[in-house]
Parts: C-alpha cells; structure tokens; sequence
C-alpha cells in the first residue's frame, strides 16, 4: 500500500542522503547537511508498505512563495506513478493552499511537473542566481 507523509518523524535520512549524495543536484551532500535541509523545509515522504521510496521538500514561507525541492523515486520503484502520488500530495497539501507562487528547477521531469501546473518560467530574464562554490 502507497501512502505519503508529512511527518518528518517517519522520514529515512540515512536513505535520503543515500540517494542524494550521488544525484547530480545535491552531490556529496553529508547526513548532516540533509538533516538541516529536512530541518528547514516542509517534507513529504512516499511509502509503500511502510518503508520509504521517495521524498521531496518544499521551502516556504506559506503564503506567497514555495521552491520544490530534492524530489525523487528509488530507483528501484520508478515507472509506477509513485512520483505523480508524491507531487500531488504536495500540491493538494492543506498546510500549502494559500501559496502564490511555487518554483522549481529540473533537467528531465518537465513532463511531469507540467501535469501540475508547473511552466516555464514567464520572464526568466528577471530572474537572479548567486551560486557559491564549494570548499571542498
């Protein structure tokens, strides 16, 4: 059985962090960098039959803006809608309803974010990044 929590509580991070520390967006993340990411944001874990299969996280302030976050499906359980059930969640998400504006940044999942909603963005040349490089 398939079902998506928002108890942080429930959440894997050893798994997470497993998964995220070789994915091109967030490599080399530590446990205790994904444990302050989870600190920071709202999270939503996809479980079926009680263990964890995925996650995503959304940073907001509630109300006018929300950035999705670290989406994925293990490998091992992709190609079963189990990352539509997870987007959902978060969009239909009572906590989430009043958020204006939701962003997101991705480099293969168009496709799916766009059953949400999602779109390029409007005026990308308004747009401003500051990336700071590693220490490492």
């Amino acid at each position: 059985m398939i079902s998506v929590s928002t108890d942080k509580s429930k959440l894997d991070i050893p798994f997470i962090q497993n998964f995220l520390k070789d994915v091109y967006w967030a490599a080399g993340r530590t446990i205790e960098e994904v444990q302050t990411t989870i600190d920071s944001s709202f999270c939503f874990g996809i479980y079926l039959d009680e263990k964890q299969i995925g996650f995503c996280r959304v940073i907001t302030d509630y109300v006018v803006f929300a950035y999705v976050m670290d989406v994925f499906i293990d490998q091992n359980h992709r190609g079963k809608g189990y990352s539509s059930i997870l987007i959902n969640a978060m969009m239909t998400e009572p906590k989430l309803q009043q958020v204006k504006i939701w962003r997101l940044a991705t480099s293969d999942a168009h496709f799916l974010y766009e059953k949400f909603g999602f779109n390029s963005l409007a005026h990308p040349e308004k747009m401003m990044e500051k990336i700071i490089t590693s220490k490492y």
